[in-house]
């Protein structure tokens, strides 16, 4: 046991005239039965002893010693927690005597602070503050048993709480709640990542008929272009925007029934068609004239 003083014997047999102390240990000398002196390690004579009658010895560990102490108390949320806070103490050597004589059973006393501090610390956490807060605690704890096992000849190390254990229910509810939150955060992340796919697909639709816009345009141009030179070349004569748009007109017409016609999926196609070409451009226009005020009537 932790800081527990033993009776010892001297070195001779049946006589306590001296005794051998080893390194890790110190003796107390009492001569029928009251303290004399502390005696520390190697070899010390102690004066004439018979039979054990006259000198005796108590020795006690200068070892660092460990307790460990398992408090269960509630947190302020009501849930029961299970706290091991490991002690590790030492004695005072000035104070030996102290150590040796006061306390019946160090062990028992160091619960006893380490119950109490535990006791009006955590009730006022919560669970998730208790964990947070186990440095808190373990200070706590060092400063009280500190204060109060100085005057007993024992000095504090170290105090650590080295771990809060809720019951099996309350740990199984937490685990479900941080699996539940990482199921959120991916579902959040996986919308994030379809969102911006979405949007970039419509950027690049976007990006894509502007550019093939242009190209048709420039497409058009061309043609007008090399039409009026066609239709021009080695003349004087100009061609008005209306003259170049019907030219236009009729050269889509017939690309269009090219198209039609070398397509393996096209069906019969009733188009009103005469060989004059005024004809057809006629045709052409009044038909799109004629559609778009229907539309504007829908």
């Amino acid at each position: 046991m932790a800081g527990q003083q033993r009776q010892e014997t001297g070195c001779l047999p049946c006589f306590n005239c001296c005794v051998t102390v080893p390194q890790d240990k110190i003796y107390a000398v009492e001569q029928f039965g009251s303290f004399q002196k502390v005696i520390g390690a190697g070899l010390n004579i102690v004066g004439f002893d018979l039979m054990g009658c006259c000198i005796s010895f108590r020795s006690i560990s200068k070892r660092v010693e460990q307790n460990d102490v398992f408090v269960e108390t509630k947190t302020k949320d009501n849930v029961f927690v299970l706290v091991k806070v490991s002690v590790q103490q030492q004695v005072i050597p000035e104070q030996a005597e102290s150590a040796i004589y006061k306390l019946a059973n160090v062990s028992a006393q160091i619960d006893s602070y380490v119950s109490d501090v535990i006791r009006s610390a955590v009730p006022k956490m919560t669970l998730d503050e208790a964990f947070e807060e186990k440095d808190k605690i373990s200070q706590g704890v060092n400063e009280a048993l500190t204060k109060s096992m100085h005057e007993y000849g024992f000095q504090i190390i170290k105090a650590l709480v080295t771990e809060l254990k809720p019951s099996q229910d309350v740990m199984n509810s937490m685990n479900e709640i941080n699996k539940q939150k990482r199921l959120r955060d991916a579902a959040l992340m996986a919308s994030e990542a379809e969102k911006i796919r979405v949007v970039k697909k419509a950027e690049a639709d976007c990006e894509a008929a502007r550019l093939q816009g242009e190209g048709i345009a420039k497409q058009r141009e061309a043609i007008v272009d090399g039409l009026k030179r066609s239709v021009t070349s080695g003349t004087s004569e100009t061609l008005s925007s209306d003259k170049v748009s019907e030219l236009l007109l009729i050269t889509q017409y017939f690309e269009t029934m090219k198209d039609i016609g070398a397509s393996g999926k096209s069906s019969t196609v009733f188009i009103p068609h005469q060989p004059n070409v005024g004809d057809i451009s006629s045709q052409i226009r009044n038909g799109v004239m004629q559609g778009s005020p229907g539309q504007m009537r829908m």
